[in-house]
């Protein structure tokens, strides 16, 4: 199979009769063999009805409901699971994404070779305020971060060799940071393609602006485990040790003064100081510690993925 596209969709029975027809259209005009996961996330409305009367108009869409709304990320990790084409495109559901960008994105991961290439829709009709500022924001932060030279990271129309989605495991809300995942994974050719950006034609945005300040919070934990997962000790250490290093030289000096009766030690806020930095240190450092313990003991500790065998 030359492609699978996987289709995260919560409220869409409109858009999805139109975004299946339009990707049909597209697949038999390059004469892709193709199949379609329509990931229905707990939708409210008829949306898995529609599912049902496309699956049995076209034998290569398939359906997948979730029970109630997980979100996106599990939407796409179950996706990814089921997947068997070559090539993996992920798209909204919304008909903002146009299929007709899916051969030069299938291009790019076939002949030239790319593991993971990114829309990056460089002209939106998205608000303003509620978006587009917001976006650019975090996108140049998630690049100065990782390192990967992206405009777009969040851009739902991506492509993927299937190694990539084989390897990554989204969950939470991740599902921003894929690109980010899969460098984590080994994958690092990762390409960028300027995408058409279609202005919303049924229902409403399913996101809110508290969905920047849940990314930022997902960006640091992704950093901090892809940095620090196997070896806690030595973030917690180093910030242990020296906050205990700091707050015991602190207290030396507070009780050479004492002795020298320049300060009462007890109504000297230097000392609460110190204790506070001995404590914080301690703190830290075992916590450290124990991160290490369950590193240890942990069935994955030693999960290396291998690419290639001779």
């Amino acid at each position: 199979m030359n492609i699978s596209i996987v289709v995260p969709l919560f409220n869409e029975e409109e858009s999805l009769p139109e975004l299946c027809a339009w990707i049909d259209r597209v697949m038999q005009e390059n004469n892709f063999t193709y199949e379609v996961l329509l990931v229905d996330d707990g939708s409210t409305d008829g949306s898995w009805e529609v599912v049902r009367r496309l699956r049995e108009e076209n034998p290569n869409i398939h359906g997948i409901r979730f029970q109630r709304n997980y979100g996106k990320s599990a939407a796409l990790n179950v996706g990814f699971e089921a997947v068997q084409g070559d090539v993996v495109i992920t798209m909204d559901a919304d008909l903002q994404d146009s299929p007709d960008e899916i051969p030069e994105l299938y291009r790019k991961i076939t002949q030239d070779g790319f593991d993971l290439v990114s829309g990056w829709k460089k002209v939106r009709y998205d608000s303003k305020l509620a978006k587009n500022i917001p976006s650019k924001i975090f996108n140049w932060t998630t690049r100065r971060m990782s390192k990967i030279k992206l405009h777009d990271f969040n851009c739902g129309l991506k492509a993927y060799r299937k190694e990539v989605v084989k390897n990554i495991e989204v969950y939470s809300e991740m599902h921003r940071y894929i690109p980010v995942l899969a460098k984590w994974e080994g994958f690092g050719k990762i390409g960028e393609q300027v995408v058409q950006h279609q202005k919303r034609k049924y229902g409403t945005t399913k996101f809110g602006l508290n969905r920047f300040i849940n990314g930022y919070l997902d960006l640091f934990t992704i950093m901090f485990i892809s940095k620090f997962g196997k070896q806690p000790m030595h973030f917690f250490g180093l910030i242990g040790t020296t906050s205990f290093l700091l707050g015991f030289i602190a207290f030396v000096i507070v009780c050479t003064l004492r002795l020298c009766g320049r300060i009462a030690l007890t109504n000297s806020v230097w000392f609460y100081v110190s204790m506070l930095f001995i404590l914080m240190g301690t703190v830290l450092f075992l916590a450290g510690f124990l991160g290490e313990l369950i590193v240890r003991n942990s069935t994955f500790r030693n999960q290396y993925k291998i690419r290639e065998r001779m």
